[in-house]
């Protein structure tokens, strides 16, 4: 019953990534970039579920795939861009980190969109 494959691994290896940055932050990093690692490990993981959600969706329905496809992206660049800022001093990259957040609101209203769109019984 998978909708979309590709997706669903490209959110299974986000999560993987996200338990491993939280697990370094809550176990190897220092206090300095504690913070900005758990953050991020906290988003990431958070939309690699709703990524999860939306690539196994019920209806086939091109809304919620390119809302898991935003959120998941979205994820991995916010939570990257934190990691590069936090472990290796690329204070740069906080113009990258909006993107990431960007995305992830776009998929959020897409998949809004979506749910608004759905034909239902329900009231």
């Amino acid at each position: 019953m998978i909708r979309s494959r590709n997706l669903v691994v490209f959110a299974a290896l986000n999560g993987a990534m996200a338990v491993m940055t939280g697990a370094f932050a809550a176990h190897g990093a220092g206090p300095e970039v504690k913070s900005l690692l758990t953050t991020g490990a906290y988003y990431q993981l958070a939309h690699a579920v709703l990524a999860m959600i939306c690539a196994v969706w019920p209806v086939r329905d091109r809304l919620v795939r390119a809302a898991g496809w935003m959120v998941a992206c979205g994820g991995l660049v916010f939570a990257t861009a934190l990691s590069l800022i936090a472990l290796g001093g690329l204070s740069f990259m906080g113009v990258v980190a909006p993107v990431g957040g960007m995305l992830m609101i776009m998929g959020w209203i897409l998949l809004a969109i979506a749910g608004f769109r759905s034909q239902t019984t329900d009231a």
